[in-house]
């Protein structure tokens, strides 16, 4: 149960009690004022005595009734037993209708209407007692009273009245909402309109209607619980009225307020509509119209039937990514309003999305001529036939660029893509061009391409020669690098390695042969031979794709170089009846082998250049044995010596393995 606001009654001093959000807020008032409530707030008057007579001991204003006081009083200066408690309020029932009027006390509870009694349970009991009465409220204001007793024990009251909402028992139309204020807005092409709430209890909202000036047929345009409610009215330049009705929870709707006029503007066709082919297909824009909500664009076939339409709304462009390469398609747009009118469309626009563009064009210089290169990626289908453009000037241009015939060829690389090439054998020797390619599949023609220059090479000029030699002796051969040579149609490097020939001090002279050949992109190279203490010379040698060396252009730059000398001091005796041959195992180490098979063991050294003494590793039966531990990117010398069953041992037989780093 609800506890009701306790006030102290002030002699003299009144209270005022409105309701705001609500809550019940207390207003000091003149000592002369009666305490006033606002409805539908009761005023609640307390009485030390059961028949409602003398001065109330307390008025307050209560929001409901719904109280609970036990044993005890129900306000100071009251007693516990014999009391009553009066609750009156004035309110304006709209339209009025069924009501259900729900009493439940202990003691006793009257219940009145404008002055007549509807309930009338009035005896003094030791339980609550109920009843609820169904009324037909009239429209308009009327008052509610209700009168309570307690004569001894406990004390407890509750009253509601409530509309009764079913389409069965309540017929009763509500009243119809005062005239609404409306506005519209021509750039928006909006009807705005709203309105005062309606005193319905049974309330359940409000249905806005149009129609077209010199119909009769009413529309209904919107349903709210507000106030206010926007419409969009088709944008044609016509009359349209409106009108508010009001409904209730039974259904029952009022009469229409009084009409509104409105005059709407007409919708007109976008202006400014431009349709664009690009390389991922085509870009529309338009100029926005007042009243437009909805942008409707439909792209039709060539024969006009229409394969796809949007719908945007508010929205000035579009970018239709959904063409195939080379499809023609035709657009148009029009503006739709709130109301889905639609205005005239645009005409027509054409638009071809272009093949795809080349991609990354290179070329590379020959001997007059051109060799090209250009990659189409998967999403660049359909595939088609390309034209190649040279020109001695920029930029390329297909009107004055010759057309050059090419024969072209692809590979399908690791992502799907086509790496296409070609070659232009017409061009001059000599001569600067600059490339473009097209794709082309009649009608249709791409872009053209990047552009790629290039100066064809002549058949008699050598390469330049090769500088920057350099030789480095180390422990396992000699370490080689020299400059690249800058030419378009190098076509490999030779090595050359010699001896000088002629006495120190005299003019020496390089005397070799030909001894490796390279790819133009190696320009270094390791001679992996035993360093003995040689003097050795080298030079390189640069040939284009002619046959033309760097020899003819002018002396080869010649490099000299002593190779370290690892050679044991300890030399090995001849005579010896092992053949030993070592190799370079990679991992597993360097692997020594022998062929004498009448021994019963063998002992296998290794040169120590720092003891400068052949080092015993093991003793084996086997006729092989795996070095495990000899480091790598240097020289190692190894003997082998047979025992055998008489006890003698024989000489040693060598043999030296180079490893590289």
């Amino acid at each position: 149960m609800r506890t009701s606001l306790r006030r102290t009654a002030v002699p003299a001093t009144a209270v005022v009690l409105a309701t705001t959000g609500g809550l019940l807020t207390a207003v000091a008032a003149p000592a002369s004022a009666a305490v006033t409530c606002t409805s539908p707030v009761y005023k609640r008057q307390f009485f030390a005595n059961t028949t409602f007579s003398g001065t109330p001991k307390k008025t307050d204003c209560d929001s409901a009734i719904s109280e609970s006081w036990g044993a005890g009083a129900p306000a100071t200066g009251l007693p516990t037993n014999n009391f009553g408690v009066r609750w009156t309020v004035t309110r304006d029932f709209g339209s009025g209708g069924p009501f259900a009027l729900t009493a439940a006390a202990q003691d006793g509870i009257r219940v009145y209407l404008d002055g007549v009694r509807k309930i009338d349970l009035w005896k003094n009991t030791s339980t609550t007692v109920s009843k609820t009465v169904n009324v037909t409220i009239p429209s308009g204001k009327h008052t509610l009273r209700v009168n309570y007793v307690n004569w001894t024990g406990s004390a407890n009251v509750k009253f509601t009245y409530t509309p009764r909402t079913s389409a069965t028992v309540d017929k009763v139309k509500p009243l119809t909402p005062l005239d609404p204020l409306v506005s519209y807005n021509t750039a928006t092409n909006e009807t705005r309109l709203s309105w005062t709430k309606n005193r319905e209890m049974d309330l359940a909202g409000y249905r806005v209607y149009r129609r077209l000036r010199g119909s009769t047929s009413w529309t209904k345009v919107g349903t709210t619980t507000a106030t206010s409610l926007a419409n969009t009215p088709p944008a044609t330049g016509a009359d349209y009225y409106y009108e508010v009705r009001a409904y209730d929870k039974a259904g029952n709707e009022s009469t229409g307020t009084a009409d509104a006029l409105v005059t709407s503007i007409t919708l007109k066709t976008p202006a400014g509509f431009t349709a664009s082919a690009t390389d991922t297909g085509a870009a529309l824009s338009w100029s926005g119209v007042s009243g437009g909500v909805i942008y409707r664009v439909q792209r039709t076939d060539f024969y006009g039937a229409v394969t796809k339409s949007w719908d945007l709304r508010y929205t000035l462009s579009l970018t239709d990514d959904t063409l195939a390469r080379g499809e023609i398609a035709k657009y148009r747009v029009a503006a739709v309003d709130g109301s889905g009118h639609v205005s005239p469309y645009t005409d027509l626009q054409t638009v071809t999305r272009p093949l795809a563009t080349p991609r990354e064009l290179t070329a590379t210089a020959g001997i007059g001529s051109a060799t090209l290169t250009w990659t189409m990626k998967p999403e660049d289908a359909p595939y088609s036939e390309f034209r190649v453009y040279r020109s001695t000037t920029l930029p390329v241009s297909t009107s004055t660029a010759q057309s050059v015939t090419c024969t072209t060829t692809f590979t399908t690389l690791a992502d799907g893509s086509r790496r296409y090439s070609c070659g232009d054998f017409s061009a001059e020797e000599g001569t600067t061009y600059h490339y473009a390619v097209q794709s082309v599949q009649w009608p249709h023609t791409s872009r053209l391409s990047n552009t790629a220059t290039v100066t064809t090479l002549t058949s008699d000029k050598p390469p330049a020669p090769v500088t920057g030699l350099t030789a480095t002796a180390t422990e396992y051969g000699i370490e080689l690098d020299w400059a690249d040579n800058t030419e378009e149609d190098l076509h490999r490097y030779v090595l050359y390695r010699g001896e000088l020939l002629g006495e120190e001090g005299d003019e020496q002279v390089c005397s070799g042969s030909e001894w490796a050949w390279f790819n133009v992109t190696e320009t270094s190279y390791r001679d992996v031979t035993l360093p003995d203490g040689q003097r050795r010379c080298y030079w390189v040698e640069a040939r284009d794709q002619a046959g033309n060396s760097s020899r003819w252009a002018g002396a080869a730059h010649v490099v000299v170089v002593d190779e370290l000398d690892l050679t044991p001091s300890v030399a090995t005796p001849e005579g010896s009846p092992l053949t030993v041959a070592a190799r370079d195992e990679g991992a597993q180490g360097v692997h020594v082998s022998w062929n004498d098979e009448s021994a019963t063991r063998y002992d296998v050294f290794r040169w120590n250049p720092v003891s400068k003494q052949y080092e015993l590793l093991t003793t084996t039966a086997d006729r092989w044995y795996y070095d495990t531990t000899a480091p790598r990117g240097t020289t190692h010398h190894y003997w082998v010596t047979a025992h055998y069953a008489d006890g003698t041992q024989s000489l040693p037989g060598a043999d030296h393995v180079i490893l590289e780093p």
